[in-house]
């Protein structure tokens, strides 16, 4: 009597949510996750573990969750990486290709629900794209404390 050939168990996905700052509310987690579970349900993934770092910036690979996720992805617990948008994993442009390369490695898949399957493409356009966010972020930033600054207020928080 054949054998039938053994069943394809799912992917094990993680998800990782990120919002940057205090000023932004503790549900943007949540709404990145339920979009990021949505996403598993249509491709039939597996969701394990959920890294979500509060409060955060981007532009910092040095973010607790991040580097559990990177730990796990490299013991083998993690199959595919789910995130919201590219920028949820990294704004900076050394980070998210070190990420993809290190996952790429790994044959660990990055879907995001805003790009789809990451490639080396949405890493040289989007990453570019997150690091002039920073730039330009950065300049105002400098701009509107010199302008408090020069009216006689604080320039500090």
């Amino acid at each position: 009597m054949p054998s039938s050939p053994p069943l394809a168990l799912p992917l094990r996905a993680a998800i990782y949510a990120r919002f940057s700052s205090d000023s932004q509310r503790d549900a943007s987690i949540d709404d990145q996750v339920r979009v990021c579970r949505a996403l598993a349900a249509r491709e039939g993934f597996e969701v394990g573990e959920v890294y979500a770092d509060y409060a955060l910036s981007g532009a910092s690979a040095a973010r607790p969750r991040f580097q559990q996720l990177l730990a796990d992805a490299r013991a083998g617990r993690v199959q595919v990486v789910l995130a919201e948008g590219l920028d949820r994993l990294s704004r900076d442009q050394e980070h998210i290709a070190g990420f993809h390369k290190q996952m790429n490695f790994m044959g660990v898949r990055v879907l995001t629900v805003a790009e789809g399957e990451i490639s080396e493409l949405h890493i040289g356009l989007k990453g570019t794209m997150s690091a002039l966010f920073l730039k330009d972020l950065a300049q105002k930033t400098h701009c509107g404390v010199e302008g408090r600054v020069r009216a006689g207020a604080s320039g500090g928080g």
